[in-house]
């Protein structure tokens, strides 16, 4: 039966989206514990979950309503593109109940053409968000009928640029060109969240600040590390 996402966007909108991605092979790499920070998540004010694997979207689908954006990571031959790289990849997201299937929509050597996932998608009853590294990128997903574009891949390949905080450049230009942006990558705190809705972000995207516990814990003591050296 097809599923009805029209009232997604109006969900998301202005909101926070939590990315539940464990360090893998951590100690909190295990689907029962991802779907525990997405609850956790969603307690604080989360509107939707982003979440990788397909074990730990069927764990989470299991404890929330939240919408949440599908994913799944893995290597290919002859390519860089990882996210959701297969259309296999994605009738299996949509069958344990992501609504949103992100995907890598970057202009790198591809297994699968934008255009093909983002039919695929869509003959799944999901919204596509193409996950992109440049503006040219993002307006080319967005033309070929993408729902969301997320700025998650700037500074992840070769030709964008690498900057320590979020690319609000990147957000505020697809913003400005009517394209529905998801602001992803490298924010870090409230403010930089809030930076990225005034730069023209449908929504934020967070994760390594709200659920990757060793590498929160690891910037404390390097810092802590670098004032005894300076003491």
């Amino acid at each position: 039966m097809p599923r009805d996402t029209s009232g997604i966007p109006q969900r998301l909108q202005g909101g926070l989206i939590a990315s539940c991605q464990p360090v893998r092979g951590g100690p909190l790499d295990h689907p029962h514990l991802v779907a525990a920070l997405a609850q956790a998540t969603e307690a604080g004010g989360a509107v939707a979950l982003r979440i990788e694997s397909l074990a730990d979207l069927e764990a989470t689908r299991a404890v929330t309503r939240l919408p949440i954006i599908g994913l799944v990571k893995k290597e290919v031959p002859s390519s860089p593109v990882y996210i959701t790289p297969d259309l296999a990849d994605v009738e299996a997201l949509a069958r344990r109940g992501a609504e949103i299937i992100a995907f890598d929509a970057t202009q790198r050597p591809r297994p699968v053409a934008v255009a093909e996932l983002i039919e695929a998608i869509h003959a799944q009853s999901c919204l596509a968000m193409a996950d992109v590294s440049t503006l040219e990128e993002g307006l080319e997903a967005h033309r070929l009928g993408a729902d969301f574009v997320g700025s998650t891949l700037s500074g992840y390949t070769d030709y964008s640029p690498r900057l320590p905080g979020p690319d609000l450049e990147l957000v505020r230009q697809l913003a400005a060109r009517g394209v529905r942006t998801i602001a992803e990558g490298r924010i870090a705190t409230p403010q930089e969240a809030r930076a990225a809705l005034e730069a023209g972000a449908f929504a934020v995207a967070v994760g390594t600040a709200l659920t990757r516990i060793e590498l929160l814990t690891k910037a404390f003591v390097d810092a802590l590390a670098e004032g005894k050296v300076a003491g």
